[in-house]
C-alpha cells in the first residue's frame, strides 16, 4: 500500500515538475541536456540552445535560491548593494532613503500582475487575491495614477516599485515623451498620468482627479526601469501580420532616455499558460531578435496567472525565483549607480560654467550685432 502511495506521490511531482518546466517537452531539449557534459563555448551556442541553457539555470537555482533572495531582499536598505570605487566612501554618495523601481509598458503588457505577484512572493506567504493593484479596483479611473508599492509591508523597507498607466501601441511618441519626463523630473504616488485619449473626461471627474493627484507625496528618484511586455499578445499580433505592438515594444526598450537611464535595461516578458512550448520559445526568440538583445541577460518570462486565474507562486517556483531574481539585480544596478554627494566645491565650478557660458553667449550677441551693423554701413557706402 505505502508503495502504491509513493508512486502517486512520484507521478503528481514529475507532472508539476513539467508544469513550469515547459521548455522540457521543446525539439531541441535533448540537445541542451546533453551540454551540461561537454561545457561549450556559451558564444557558439545557438539562440534556441541559449535560451534552453538559461531557463536551465533558471530551474536548477529556484528551489534552493529563492529563500535566500527573499532573505537578502527582506533584509535590504538602500545603498547595501553600493560597491566602493575611487577611493569614495559610502558617507559621500548621494544615495537615497528608497529606491524606487518604475514599471513601463504598454496597456494589458502585466504590469499589475506583476505587482501582485511580488506582494504574494516577497510580502506575505500564500495566494492573494489579483485585485490587489487598481486593475482590480471598480473605480474608472484608478488606472490614470502612478501606485507606490511597498512589496516588503514595511515603512523601512530599502525600495518600492512603481506601477504605471499603460501606454498605447498606436502613440509610441506620447509613450516616450512620458517616459523621458518621469525619468528626469521624478514621480510621486497618485501623480495624474492624463493622455490626448482623455480629453472626453467631464470637467467634474478631471477635478476631482487633480484633488486627488496632489503632490503632497513624496517624490522619487527613478533608479530602474523595468520594462514589461505581454509575449502572448504580440505573438500572436505577429501571427497575424501586425507589427505595430513589436514595433512599439522596441521603440520603448531601445529609446535613449532609458538607455541612459539603466544602461542594460530589464525586460520582464509575461505571459500566461495557454501558448505552447515552441510558441513561447518562439515568441521569445523573435522579440529579443528585434529589441537587439544578444543574450539572455535581463531578460525573464514570467507567468503571473495559471489558466484558473490564480497567481502562480506556490505551482510555478521557476516564475517566483525569475522575478524575485528581476527585483535584486535590478537593485544591485541601482545602487551602482548613485552619484557622488555635491561638495562646496562642486557647486562653485557649476556656478562659474553657467557664469563663463552666459558671458560667452553675451559676447556671440554683441558680434552679432555688431556685424550686422558693419554689414549695413558697407551698403550705405
Amino acid at each position: 500500500m505505502k508503495s502504491q502511495v509513493s508512486c502517486v506521490d512520484e507521478d503528481d511531482c514529475e507532472s508539476c515538475r513539467l508544469a513550469y518546466c515547459w521548455w522540457r517537452t521543446a525539439a531541441k531539449f535533448d540537445e541542451c541536456a546533453k551540454l551540461k557534459q561537454d561545457f561549450p563555448d556559451v558564444s557558439i551556442l545557438t539562440p534556441r540552445l541559449r535560451l534552453l541553457r538559461e531557463l536551465e539555470r533558471l530551474a536548477l537555482i529556484a528551489p534552493d535560491g529563492l529563500n535566500e533572495l527573499r532573505r537578502k531582499l527582506l533584509g535590504y536598505r538602500s545603498g547595501d548593494f553600493w560597491v566602493p570605487t575611487g577611493g569614495i566612501k559610502k558617507e559621500d554618495m548621494d544615495i537615497p532613503p528608497v529606491n524606487t523601481i518604475l514599471l513601463v509598458g504598454f496597456s494589458g503588457s502585466g504590469k499589475s500582475s506583476l505587482i501582485n505577484l511580488m506582494y504574494s512572493i516577497l510580502g506575505r506567504s500564500g495566494l492573494i487575491p489579483f485585485a490587489q493593484t487598481s486593475s482590480g479596483s471598480c473605480s474608472n479611473y484608478t488606472t490614470m495614477y502612478m501606485e507606490e508599492h511597498n512589496v516588503l509591508r514595511s515603512m523601512q523597507s530599502g525600495f518600492c516599485v512603481y506601477d504605471s498607466r499603460g501606454f498605447d501601441y498606436g502613440r509610441p511618441r506620447e509613450a516616450l515623451e512620458e517616459l523621458s519626463r518621469w525619468i528626469s523630473e521624478g514621480i510621486h504616488h497618485n501623480e495624474l498620468c492624463l493622455r490626448y485619449s482623455d480629453c472626453t473626461i467631464m470637467t467634474d471627474d478631471v477635478e476631482n482627479v487633480v484633488m486627488r493627484s496632489s503632490s503632497k507625496f513624496v517624490q522619487r528618484r527613478v533608479n530602474c526601469v523595468m520594462v514589461v511586455a505581454n509575449m502572448a499578445d504580440i505573438y500572436k499580433a505577429l501571427k497575424a501580420g501586425d507589427f505595430k505592438p513589436l514595433e512599439a515594444t522596441r521603440q520603448l526598450f531601445c529609446s535613449p532616455t532609458l538607455r541612459k537611464s539603466n544602461e542594460n535595461p530589464f525586460l520582464i516578458l509575461t505571459h500566461g499558460d495557454l501558448l505552447s512550448t515552441e510558441e513561447r520559445i518562439d515568441g521569445r526568440l523573435k522579440i529579443c531578435e528585434c529589441l537587439d538583445i544578444s543574450g539572455t541577460n535581463g531578460v525573464y518570462d514570467i507567468v503571473c496567472l495559471t489558466e484558473y486565474g490564480f497567481l502562480v507562486e506556490e505551482s510555478d517556483p521557476v516564475s517566483a525565483y525569475a522575478l524575485t531574481e528581476a527585483v535584486y539585480r535590478a537593485l544591485l544596478i541601482s545602487d551602482r549607480g548613485h552619484f557622488p554627494k555635491k561638495k562646496f566645491q562642486d557647486w562653485a565650478l557649476l556656478i562659474l560654467l553657467w557664469l563663463l557660458r552666459f558671458i560667452g553667449l553675451c559676447f556671440a550677441f554683441l558680434a552679432d550685432v555688431f556685424s550686422k551693423l558693419g554689414q549695413k554701413q558697407k551698403l550705405r557706402m
